[in-house]
């Protein structure tokens, strides 16, 4: 793959620069107390050129993720095991390095992110087209037809309510140290019901 030219580079750096800016003034002030016209002044662009780059609001904190729309249909689609042995597997390894993604992770920074996140009715909202776009990706990735609609349904809500409990947790004080084991068996026994539902060729090994 060929690395990204100079303006490419220059524009993802404007993504990065103008997200990081507005997830800060909405962590410190609120998300519905800071107007887009705050950010665009805090960032030193205007209010349309912000708009070239984040159409909503609320893309400006979903930006955040956005590298992890479609993770599950990328995971699925370079493994060479069945789809969900190969999201287990992938989970677990998330949990094991503290990915943020799972909720197992208690660094303040992140704690604060997914509070403003989960917090903030409009964000809760928008990321739930992301989460229909993962799972579309995922479903063509499975074949694309009714089984397949069906079975990225239920494996993105068991990523989703796995990363769900572990920041809930996290976010009430209990200690990743304390929370992993439970994280991990959480995750075991779910792709294992998981795959236990789904039609053979898309279960793996149950755990």
């Amino acid at each position: 793959m060929s690395e990204p030219g100079l303006r490419e580079r220059k524009k993802q750096r404007m993504y990065e620069t103008v997200s990081d800016i507005a997830v800060r003034l909405f962590m410190e002030k609120g998300f519905d107390a800071v107007s887009v016209a705050e950010v665009a002044a805090a960032a030193e662009i205007s209010k349309p050129t912000l708009f070239r780059y984040f159409p909503a609001k609320e893309d400006l904190v979903l930006y955040r993720i956005a590298d992890h729309e479609g993770e599950a249909a990328r995971v699925v689609a370079g493994a060479q095991e069945p789809p969900v042995e190969a999201l287990r597997r992938h989970f677990l390894e998330g949990l094991e390095r503290g990915d943020p993604v799972t909720g197992l992770n208690d660094h303040p920074g992140v704690l604060a992110f997914h509070a403003l996140l989960y917090g903030t009715p409009s964000l809760v909202a928008r990321a739930h087209t992301h989460q229909e776009r993962s799972e579309a990706a995922l479903a063509e990735v499975l074949g694309g037809d009714l089984d397949a609609r069906l079975a990225a349904g239920q494996i993105m809500a068991v990523l989703r309510v796995l990363a769900l409990e572990n920041w809930r947790r996290i976010a009430a004080g209990e200690r990743v140290a304390d929370v992993r084991p439970d994280a991990v068996a959480a995750a075991e026994r779910a792709f294992g019901r998981l795959a236990a539902g789904l039609p053979p060729h898309l279960q793996g090994e149950a755990r």
